[in-house]
C-alpha cells in the first residue's frame, strides 16, 4: 500500500494552480474536467516520483467552514519540506508569498508558515540535521 494522492481544499482552482507552480515551482500533472471542477494535480520535481497533490475544489459547503476555521485557527492545512528553509523563505517571498512570520527554531525543526493565497496556510520546514 502507498500514499500517492493527498489534497488540499481551494477556493479558486484556476488561481490554485497559478499559485503553486508559478510561485511555489511545482509541476502540473494532470488537469482532466469533471463537471464543473476539474481533477487538478500537481507534484513537486524535487519530491517522491508518483506523489502528487490534487488541487481540491470546495464543491461541499462545509468544506469550506473547514477550510476557513483551520486558516482562522492558524493551523496549516499541510507541511512541505525543505532542506534549506532560509533560502527557501527567500525565494518565496521575492515572489510575493505572504508569510506569518519568519523561519524559527522549534526543538528538532525549523518552520514557517505561508498563505497559498487560496484559503490555506502551509507549513514550510526543515527538519534537524
Amino acid at each position: 500500500m502507498q500514499i500517492t494522492l493527498t489534497s488540499i481544499l481551494v477556493n479558486d482552482q484556476e488561481q490554485a494552480l497559478h499559485f503553486y507552480t508559478t510561485v511555489l515551482g511545482f509541476e502540473k500533472k494532470n488537469d482532466l474536467p469533471m463537471g464543473t471542477f476539474r481533477w487538478l494535480t500537481v507534484s513537486s520535481p524535487e519530491g517522491a516520483y508518483g506523489v502528487e497533490l490534487v488541487l481540491e475544489p470546495l464543491g461541499f459547503p462545509p468544506a469550506l467552514l473547514y477550510q476557513k476555521a483551520l486558516f482562522d485557527a492558524g493551523i496549516p492545512a499541510t507541511a512541505f519540506i525543505s532542506a534549506d528553509i532560509a533560502a527557501e523563505y527567500q525565494r518565496l517571498k521575492e515572489r510575493g508569498v505572504t508569510f506569518r512570520g519568519e523561519p524559527t527554531s522549534m526543538g528538532p525543526i525549523t518552520a514557517v508558515l505561508f498563505e497559498d493565497g487560496c484559503g490555506n496556510l502551509i507549513n514550510l520546514v526543515q527538519p534537524g540535521a
